[in-house]
């Protein structure tokens, strides 16, 4: 009996990118299954639909995210599929925070093939890759992730479109609930966070974005 194709999720919204990363994982791996997400409502409909994918290849700059938010969402969301971050901005802030965000790997855009197929198969093997750049835990940031872990991924959502200023039926609107069930996450929201307004968990949600969060390390 042969064996299950491996089934990868390429998140990216750059159309040759993917193509090259699509390419460069069927050269390598003899049986492999890649779907494509372009943004993060494309992404979260992927997930929805496969329920067997194994490892997801995501970008951290993607229409619909704000820097590591599309990471924190996936760990709510399927905390058994590993991630492994691929960015153009790998400065060693920007390594450190998706590892203690929940990603399993970092490769920088920049990187040769050969590293993304070593992390690919690293990861899948249940490892970690974090070789490209030093990546130092901070405590500021680990408390951040904790924090961002408490709220379910439909609470992430109503998290993330507080922080582009919608108001509760605009959100309604755009996820399809009852607005009464917008009020209630979004009250969720604020206790789990510890915030005391909606303005405060926003600038905590533009806390993800990748030149946010403190200065950059030496």
């Amino acid at each position: 009996m042969s064996e299950t194709p491996v089934s990868i999720l390429v998140a990216d919204d750059h159309p040759m990118l993917r193509a090259a990363i699509v390419h460069a994982l069927q050269t390598a791996m003899n049986e492999c299954r890649v779907r494509e997400a372009s943004s993060q409502s494309t992404l979260e409909a992927c997930l929805a639909a496969a329920h067997d994918i194994d490892l997801v290849l995501l970008d951290l700059m993607m229409p619909g995210a704000i820097g590591f938010s599309s990471l924190l969402w996936l760990r709510a969301e399927r905390p058994d599929v590993p991630v492994i971050v691929i960015s153009s901005d790998d400065r060693p802030r920007t390594v450190r925070r998706a590892q203690q965000f929940g990603a399993a790997g970092f490769v920088p855009k920049a990187a040769p093939v050969e590293d993304l197929n070593k992390a690919v198969q690293r990861v899948l093997d249940g490892g970690l890759w974090f070789e490209s750049t030093r990546a130092e835990r901070s405590e500021q940031d680990a408390a951040l992730a904790a924090r961002f872990a408490q709220l379910t991924p439909q609470q992430f959502r109503v998290l993330m479109l507080m922080a582009e200023g919608l108001l509760n039926k605009q959100i309604a609107d755009r996820l399809g609930l009852a607005e009464n069930t917008v009020k209630i996450h979004v009250t969720a929201v604020l206790s789990k966070l510890d915030c005391r307004s909606r303005t405060q968990a926003a600038v905590l949600a533009k806390s993800l974005d990748l030149d946010e969060g403190g200065s950059e390390d030496t």
